[in-house]
């Protein structure tokens, strides 16, 4: 099973059959394009592989959803707190507490159908969103 290194272009809308598609364009180089259109069709999956966006140092509320604390009765500054993260009797902190920290850059693999393939252009159309910004390497292969 071969891998491609695509480029990712733009997120963008098709419609067909009466229903609004959200695709995102992926380019494929020159090297690749005799063997991509031999081993991909549309209509099936593939396997899409790259580094999501990095977010930087985030707090509880946007790294793992956590709802924060009351904004009334006797709180000042507590609402994106994390609230307790420990009982008494261990003394400590469990492993595996959500904390703060880093979030994004990570290696995210999606498998997402194929919509349509254009030769001339060297484009493929992907079905929703993939990870990465505009003009992203990402890793294409057939499951």
């Amino acid at each position: 099973m071969a891998k491609f290194i695509v480029q990712k272009l733009k997120m963008t809308q098709i419609w067909k059959n009466d229903k609004v598609i959200p695709v995102t364009v992926l380019r494929f180089g020159k090297d690749d394009a005799v063997a991509i259109v031999a081993e991909m069709k549309e209509g099936e999956k593939v396997k899409i592989s790259g580094l999501s966006k990095g977010k930087g140092f985030q707090g509880v509320v946007k790294r793992h959803g956590f709802h924060g604390g009351p904004q009334t009765h006797g709180q000042k500054n507590r609402q994106r707190a994390p609230g307790s993260i420990g009982s008494t009797a261990p003394q400590r902190v469990l492993p595996g507490r959500r904390m703060a920290g880093h979030m994004g850059q990570d290696r995210i693999t999606l498998r997402l159908p194929i919509v349509s393939l254009l030769e001339e252009e060297r484009d493929i159309l992907v079905k929703g969103a993939v990870p990465g910004m505009k003009k992203t390497k990402l890793e294409i292969s057939k499951i």
